[in-house]
């Protein structure tokens, strides 16, 4: 698979205390299986579905415990220089971009309203092996923020992003596009978000059927935080896993409504 557009999300992936019981859930769920553990780089594992690699677990490194997340990585040419856009336009590098052997360099970083999230250059590790439509694979993402302002102005200086918001007076909510595919969402976090849960991005996984993949996960001791809900791109929900990190599961091929009108931002 080639080497996705700059700024086009190309990897997640996310630490987790109790390793075998992300897999075992992740496994049910989303019919994940999981390579070997790699001691050289923290016993990071690969998750596939049919031999194709999707995203990524790993154990906590000595500091980091705490509530697990998913971190959503995007595709860049030049990590560093983009690092340098992250800082000159309000955001925090967490991490600067370090070479990982010969798969790639990663970088880690906060936009300007909170949200964490990844920057990847590519080597041989180009990222998602999966199509978005396969069930298990990555489908989609959004920075949920309460603060839009400041995340509509960091995303397009730092990644080639043109925006266009949406035309619905109940929701606040911007798509960001390259080369005119859409690959990113923002939504304005309301007041029914709790006021300690922080900006966050939300990832969403392919499944074949939302309610019994939302059935798998609350039986396995997940959280169900919204939904199902039949919208124009699919019966999704939010779901959190036994250990805390937010994601959502949508079947793309149940859809109801007409797309959403939207108008040019950029």
């Amino acid at each position: 698979m080639a080497v996705r557009p700059e700024g086009a999300p190309c990897w997640a992936d996310a630490m987790f205390s109790d390793l075998e019981g992300a897999k075992s859930f992740y496994g049910d769920v989303l019919g994940w299986t999981f390579g070997e553990a790699s001691s050289e780089y923290g016993n990071y594992t690969q998750a596939f579905v049919d031999g194709k690699a999707v995203a990524a677990v790993v154990p906590p490194m000595p500091g980091q415990e705490g509530q697990s997340q998913w971190c959503l990585y995007f595709a860049s040419p030049d990590a560093a220089a983009t690092a340098a856009k992250i800082r000159e336009n309000g955001g925090e590098v967490l991490m600067e971009p370090m070479q990982v052997g010969e798969f790639g360099t990663m970088c880690l970083a906060r936009e300007p309203s909170g949200a964490v999230f990844g920057v990847w250059q590519a080597g041989v590790h180009e990222g998602f092996e999966a199509s978005p439509e396969q069930p298990g694979a990555y489908c989609w993402a959004e920075v949920f923020t309460r603060e839009p302002a400041k995340t509509d102005t960091f995303l397009p200086a730092v990644f080639p992003y043109t925006a266009k918001q949406m035309q619905d007076d109940k929701v606040d909510f911007r798509l960001f596009e390259v080369g005119g595919d859409m690959v990113l969402g923002r939504m304005k976090m309301t007041e029914e978000f709790p006021p300690e849960v922080p900006s966050y991005v939300n990832v969403y996984f392919t499944v074949d059927n939302c309610d019994d993949a939302v059935a798998k996960a609350t039986k396995l001791g997940g959280v169900l935080r919204f939904g199902p809900m039949d919208t124009p791109f699919g019966r999704f929900a939010a779901i959190s896993d036994p250990q805390g990190a937010n994601f959502s599961v949508i079947d793309v091929t149940t859809t109801e409504g007409d797309m959403p009108q939207t108008k040019d931002v950029s």
